[in-house]
């Protein structure tokens, strides 16, 4: 997925004003195909026909680990290179789903209930069954929705956690809320928070899953089928969550409606950016090319960074 992303924002650069490199990375290196180099990781340059090249600019669409968790991006601050995705704290935070979840209760923004549990950890079967049934069963610190299982009976809760333990060490465990998942997505700028239109998600198969995301087991509807009142309140509300977390670029924000309430699930800082992505979705319902798009996310890095 993180390649097909590339592949978009490849296609839509502005060839006017930018030159790029595509780099791959393997292990903890970075790996340009076309030339068959290898980054130096001493001050991010990558040397081609003898000719040593810098970079002005990192355009991160590694989704997951280490670019979602912050990793990659303390790296590029070492190195004095603006990047396109929110800081090191700000994505660290996000990336773990309970403490994310723990800073927000803070500011009482609707969230389902949920418990933490840790691989080798006793659980406490009265505090899960408190949340009720079903549940959702998903990695802590994950995304793109692996290793996700809805649990209708206690009986299935082992095989759930198992799966949840071949990614990671830590479970969220998630009271269900029956209700339609909307996304919505805000670009910072120097200026001003950019909206886009909301898309509303109806999966085919019973949870907006892996299948439902990338292997089209779902429709996504853009603009979403709100009412105006309503597309307001999910708007501003992913406005608040983008400046009490202090995002960075474009972020795009899930919810569960029900009742007429929008309950926060999670935000993603480096969100999809292949055909079959929403964010792509939203700017085309916004009158936006892609190219804009891209251009925005480079030329709204506005943040200072450490000096190398």
């Amino acid at each position: 997925m993180s390649l097909n992303s590339a592949r978009m924002v490849t296609d839509a650069l502005d060839r006017s004003r930018y030159t790029y490199r595509s780099l791959i990375m393997t292990g903890r290196r970075f790996y340009h195909q076309e030339s068959d180099s290898w980054v130096d990781l001493n001050d991010f340059s990558l040397t081609i026909d003898g000719k040593k090249e810098n970079f002005d600019f990192a355009l991160l669409m590694i989704h997951g680990r280490p670019a979602e968790d912050g990793k990659l991006q303390g790296y590029f601050e070492w190195m004095g290179i603006p990047y396109s995705t929110s800081g090191v704290l700000t994505s660290a935070l996000t990336f773990n789903k309970n403490f994310c979840k723990s800073y927000l209760q803070l500011y009482n923004i609707p969230m389902a209930r949920s418990v933490c549990v840790a691989r080798d950890a006793t659980i406490n079967s009265d505090q899960l069954q408190g949340l009720g049934l079903p549940v959702f069963i998903k990695p802590n610190s994950n995304g793109s929705s692996v290793a996700v299982t809805k649990v209708t009976k206690w009986e299935q809760m082992d095989e759930a956690l198992a799966k949840v333990w071949e990614v990671d060490s830590e479970a969220l465990v998630e009271q269900f809320i029956d209700g339609v998942e909307y996304s919505a997505s805000i670009l910072g700028t120097k200026d001003d928070y950019i909206r886009f239109p909301i898309t509303e998600i109806r999966p085919k198969n019973e949870f907006f899953d892996y299948e439902a995301k990338y292997h089209g087991a779902s429709e996504e509807i853009t603009p979403a089928r709100l009412s105006s009142e309503l597309e307001k309140k999910c708007l501003d509300l992913s406005e608040q969550l983008y400046r009490i977390l202090e995002c960075r670029g474009i972020c795009r924000f899930d919810f569960i409606l029900m009742d007429d309430e929008f309950y926060f699930l999670e935000v993603n800082t480096i969100p999809g950016m292949s055909g079959t992505s929403m964010v792509p979705q939203q700017a085309v319902a916004k009158g936006w090319s892609l190219t804009r798009l891209v251009t925005e996310m480079i030329e709204n890095d506005f943040y200072p960074l450490c000096s190398a």
